[in-house]
């Protein structure tokens, strides 16, 4: 998917400006509806009836801070950085995993995912990358064949 691209500090940078501004937005809706419990069940995507897309900058993002080397391929349902019911790679989750929330308001999540995305897509046009939203397992395991 972006295998080739390398580091970008410039994306890096403007990709942790999201997250961050993604977490004001969520603490401040947190503050009246309540949090994740970080149980980890969402994770089992199909046990959860549930699917993570990604887009390029964000596996740009999690490669820039793993390591090209430490990126995993996803060969069960189960995301691969859940281990033992916790996110290994917490800090560098991808948006949806931060928005998605099983005890949350299902359009305040709705709503809020549109907006990333859109600041997401700017991204890929500002540093001229290929605009894809692909399905988790299926960014990682193309990641990882290279």
């Amino acid at each position: 998917m972006v295998a080739g691209y390398g580091a970008n500090k410039g994306l890096d940078k403007k990709v942790a400006e999201i997250y961050g501004w993604l977490a004001g937005q969520i603490r401040e809706h947190n503050k009246l509806t309540g949090q994740c419990r970080a149980c980890g069940k969402c994770c089992d995507f199909d046990g959860f009836d549930h699917r993570l897309f990604i887009t390029g900058p964000e596996l740009m993002y999690l490669t820039a801070n793993l390591g090209d080397e430490n990126v995993m391929p996803m060969t069960t349902s189960r995301c691969p950085y859940n281990i033992e019911g916790k996110c290994t790679v917490y800090e560098y989750r991808f948006a949806a995993c931060r928005i998605f929330c099983c005890s949350a308001d299902a359009n305040f999540q709705s709503e809020l995912s549109e907006t990333v995305l859109k600041k997401l897509k700017s991204l890929c046009e500002e540093f001229q990358i290929p605009y894809r939203y692909n399905d988790l397992a299926f960014a990682l395991n193309a990641f990882v064949d290279g």
